[in-house]
């Protein structure tokens, strides 16, 4: 028998037959699933310093248990001293089981060590069914060694499926167990 991870089971004994009902779908391959996540670190204090840019891929990796890489500026723009061609963040992009393993951590573990926490804002829908949201401390993963910590930086995360609607999404992430804030 070979390892699955626990919210990839949970998927297809649970939330797909769930979704489908509650959408009245006509086939299993019309319920939408999550494809992809990607995390995202915008270093803009890294003009000035490079080893920013190394800290912050590596602890990406440690989190994503993935390597990632630093993204690069496209243009020149003088009055942030930026030339095209400076690492300026950090992104990695996960699918698969490392997707769902990261999904699992993030909603168990490292949402709710968030300071104040009181569920993620549901406005992060695009449009498409594609939800980000920002993380403000990269210390709230418990991979990250706190004493070993330069700089607290934040994150985006974006969750992508293939839903429809953000109505879809949102009952698909729900779910899976995200806690969404109740509206104010």
């Amino acid at each position: 028998m070979s390892y699955v991870p626990r919210l990839r089971a949970k998927y297809t004994a649970e939330v797909a037959p769930k979704l489908l009902k509650e959408f009245g779908y006509t086939s299993t391959m019309q319920v939408p699933r999550i494809t992809k996540i990607n995390l995202n670190q915008g270093l803009g204090s890294a003009v000035g310093d490079k080893k920013i840019v190394e800290n912050a891929v590596a602890e990406m990796s440690i989190i994503a248990g993935q390597k990632a890489v630093p993204t690069t500026s496209r243009k020149d723009i003088s009055n942030f001293k930026l030339r095209k061609g400076m690492p300026i963040g950090a992104r990695v992009t996960l699918r698969g089981d490392r997707m769902y393993e990261f999904l699992d951590r993030l909603i168990a573990v490292s949402l709710p060590r968030t300071r104040d926490f009181r569920g993620v804002r549901p406005s992060g829908f695009d449009g498409r069914g594609n939800f980000t949201f920002g993380v403000k401390e990269q210390i709230i993963f418990p991979e990250i060694d706190i004493d070993k910590v330069t700089r607290i930086q934040g994150m985006d995360i974006t969750i992508v499926t293939t839903a429809n609607s953000d109505e879809e999404a949102k009952s698909l992430l729900a779910a899976f167990g995200l806690p969404f804030a109740a509206k104010n």
